[in-house]
């Protein structure tokens, strides 16, 4: 494996004990709530393997808690997530399984706000690192070490070439694209990781092209750490 940098290594700033029970945790919580848009009225969290063994005792439960908070991973209020997520009116479950998971370290969120219901699986891989294989049942290799574009639209001739010349006229370069379909002319889903973040007149571009249902935007950067 080869490391970006320092913190690839040493994990970044964050509430112990573990990066990957909780630095990791912590940035798939965030992910997840950046894909549903905002702090979740229910969430669901299926834990698997190593974090659904040790969750309790490696304060990996309250992590994932804080993400769904939008808390980086050096927050303060991490050991009083439940106290701060019930005062935000989410309710929440965590639920062990035996099954297995693309990673040791693996969770599943299932989440709802107001009528909008979102899934992500997700797994940490060390060093607070994290890679995201699922949304909505769509498979994608996200990092969240980027910003992240997320198009739900129809799989229709064109659409990705809109997309792309969208996005390279406002000079915005990519970094990783992948595409994942129901079926041909079913729905599919596009998820874009970017150098930069996205104009908000590009969002707006975006979203009044033909047969596009949703433009999500996903960036869960350290805020002590973002770029432009």
């Amino acid at each position: 494996m080869r490391f970006k940098d320092v913190f690839s290594i040493i994990g970044p700033a964050m509430t112990g004990p573990s990066s990957s029970h909780t630095a990791g945790a912590v940035r798939l919580g965030r992910m997840a709530r950046h894909w549903l848009g905002g702090v979740p009225e229910q969430a669901k969290m299926t834990l698997y393997g190593s974090f659904a063994d040790t969750y309790k005792g490696h304060g990996t439960d309250l992590a994932l808690l804080s993400g769904l908070l939008d808390y980086d991973t050096d927050d303060a209020r991490i050991p009083d997530a439940e106290q701060w997520a019930e005062q935000a009116e989410m309710t929440f479950e965590f639920v062990a399984s035996s099954l297995p998971a693309p990673h040791p370290n693996t969770v599943r969120f299932e989440l709802q706000r107001g009528g909008e219901k979102r899934t992500l699986l997700g797994s940490s891989i060390g060093g607070g690192n994290i890679n995201v294989q699922q949304l909505n049942e769509f498979r994608v290799n996200l990092t969240g070490e980027l910003p992240a574009l997320i198009l739900l639209h129809s799989d229709k001739p064109g659409m990705l070439g809109a997309v792309t010349s969208g996005l390279g006229a406002a000079s915005v370069n990519i970094a990783y694209m992948h595409v994942d379909r129901k079926g041909r002319d079913g729905e599919a889903l596009t998820a874009i990781e970017t150098d930069s973040a996205v104009p908000e007149q590009v969002i707006t571009q975006l979203q009044s092209l033909a047969h596009m249902y949703e433009v999500r935007r996903i960036d869960i950067r350290n805020k002590n750490r973002r770029l432009p």
